[in-house]
């Protein structure tokens, strides 16, 4: 774990992206994507392919990708998805024990995810996780997506509190750095391989290994 910039002051909530941050999704991502490919006749993604490009929204990502048959691809790669997704579902270690342990803490906690709003719930909701959260933002609760600041915005709404330094923005990928400096809340990359070019632009101001680093960081406030 990087040191604990003096800058930083003791959050009130914390906001995670949900996918890879929380949860163990490549896996499923790749299945339905490639199956999606092949109902498009198109090149198949390798893994690696598919956790490089995988970033925003189905309705952002895919017009570019598919053009006017956009909305069709993203019916098939949801159908796809929604067939497979929750018996593949599985929490990373450690996460949820960090999320109770934040929950009785007192902090307000919520999700933000480029993951269909829906989908995403039902997921929370599988793994017994929704008391947890304040609340649960998906792809298309918002009128745009992360990394813009509306879905931060609708998170932290049940809370009464504001975006900002008191709001700590956990994920793993340059677009949730991008969405928690673009909202004012502080930056926090969270995962095994720490912060790499993809966040030169927009670079986190906490970069944590594991759940242990991130209690480490709030004992050091």
């Amino acid at each position: 774990m990087s040191a604990v910039p003096t800058a930083l002051s003791r959050p009130r909530a914390f906001i995670f992206d949900w996918d890879n941050t929380l949860v163990d999704s490549w896996g499923t991502i790749h299945d339905a994507l490639n199956f999606l490919m092949a109902e498009m006749e198109r090149p198949l993604w390798t893994i690696d392919e598919t956790r490089e490009r995988v970033r925003l929204s189905l309705r952002e990502a895919f017009p570019a990708m598919f053009g006017e048959r956009w909305q069709e691809a993203q019916q098939i790669y949801l159908d796809r998805f929604r067939a497979i997704h929750l018996e593949r579902l599985t929490a990373l270690p450690g996460r949820e024990v960090m999320l109770r342990r934040l929950a009785a803490d007192g902090h307000y906690l919520a999700v933000v995810s480029n993951k269909t709003g829906p989908v995403l719930r039902s997921e929370v909701a599988h793994l017994g996780w929704t008391p947890l959260f304040g609340a649960i933002v998906g792809a298309g609760d918002t009128h745009t997506d992360k990394p813009h600041r509306a879905p931060v915005e609708l998170a932290l709404r049940p809370s009464g509190i504001v975006p900002g330094p008191e709001v700590w923005f956990v994920g793993d990928t340059a677009i949730d750095m991008e969405c928690a400096l673009g909202a004012g809340c502080v930056p926090v990359l969270l995962g095994p391989d720490g912060a790499t070019a993809e966040f030169t632009q927009f670079p986190p101001v906490l970069t944590i290994t594991d759940d242990e680093g991130l209690f480490q960081a709030l004992r050091g406030l």
